[in-house]
């Protein structure tokens, strides 16, 4: 089991540290705010339902653990999409837990200074709130 993980999470990942109790918010979050950029939208006539959004987002919300939402990422995206989930969500975490400059968080994790300003960007001043929303619930 450990190397399936380290195939899909990367060698040395820990994917219980990155998929803790309320990441589903965060995931729900984030997909959302990848549709919602211009290049990702859909012609017109290719739109997905409002009603398969609200599918989406209540399937995001049945994982009753880290394994099952594991499971369920697996299922849903690549290990690229994943990777770059847990990406953002460390990012977020060393943004509102710390006071390290982007570059040191982007040393820290590889993690490009454009997707870091973005994080930031939804995390302060957005009005979404998903990673607000997550890290206060998980900071309980």
């Amino acid at each position: 089991m450990d190397a399936d993980l380290d195939a899909f999470f990367g060698a040395g990942a820990s994917p219980i540290a990155l998929f803790t109790t309320g990441l589903s918010a965060v995931i729900c979050y984030i997909m959302i705010e990848r549709c919602n950029t211009p290049e990702a939208q859909p012609p017109a006539d290719a739109a997905i339902s409002g009603d398969r959004m609200e599918d989406l987002y209540r399937a995001l919300l049945t994982p009753r653990d880290t394994k099952e939402m594991a499971a369920l990422l697996a299922d849903l995206c690549t290990p690229a999409e994943v990777k770059a989930l847990a990406e953002r969500w460390q990012v977020a975490r060393l943004l509102d837990g710390t006071d390290i400059s982007y570059r040191d968080i982007h040393d820290i994790t590889g993690v490009s200074t454009t997707t870091i300003v973005r994080v930031a960007r939804f995390l302060r001043q957005e009005p979404h709130l998903g990673y607000r929303t997550a890290l206060d619930r998980l900071a309980k």
